[in-house]
């Protein structure tokens, strides 16, 4: 009996692998082809953003392009920072989302004193995108956060994407707080 019930037990161990290796063929591609294509959509909007704001790499084009600072350099509450954001008021008010219009620059200040532009971000106003939509933006495919009100930074409730375009995050370049961005050279 015990012979029997040792050679089920292999024949299933058998099979059972047999099982997960054509899982792995059949699905690991379609798994393989759907993170390139997140990837590859990633990639886009990060191409897109640098595209649309490399004028804004010296912060001077900035202000002359109505972006003024808002609320100093943003540090994480427990890691990272944000940078120093750079609002257009006239985008943040428009109740739209542009690719190539971001409403908000974000800076890091270095210890020369000067400030690197490290990526942008999309920001509209939750009331008025609700007023003409039924669910929250999404931009090339990547959803937008929602920061409600009353919140640190005293707005009223948003949503927001960061972009991490011309600085790596090394949690992804959506994530709003970068480990590679610093406030320490305010």
């Amino acid at each position: 009996m015990t012979t029997r019930i040792n050679t089920l037990v292999k024949a299933s161990l058998v099979n059972t692998s047999r099982l997960l290796i054509l899982s792995s063929l059949l699905f690991g591609g379609a798994a393989a082809q759907a993170s390139h294509s997140h990837a590859q959509a990633q990639s886009t909007l990060v191409q897109v953003v640098r595209e649309a704001t490399k004028q804004f790499i010296d912060v001077s084009a900035a202000v002359a392009a109505s972006y003024g600072p808002f609320l100093g350099c943003v540090s994480g509450p427990d890691h990272g920072a944000m940078g120093i954001h750079y609002l257009n008021g006239a985008l943040v008010g428009d109740g739209q989302i542009d690719a190539s219009h971001p409403e908000a620059l974000i800076y890091e200040p270095e210890p020369n004193g000067e400030l690197r532009l490290v990526g942008v971000e999309y920001i509209v106003i939750a009331s008025q995108w609700l007023a003409n939509h039924s669910a929250p933006p999404v931009l090339e495919g990547q959803s937008f956060q929602f920061v409600d009100s009353p919140n640190r930074y005293g707005v009223p409730a948003i949503f927001e994407l960061h972009v991490w375009a011309w600085r790596e995050n090394p949690n992804g370049a959506f994530v709003d707080w970068n480990n590679h961005v610093s406030c320490e050279a305010q």
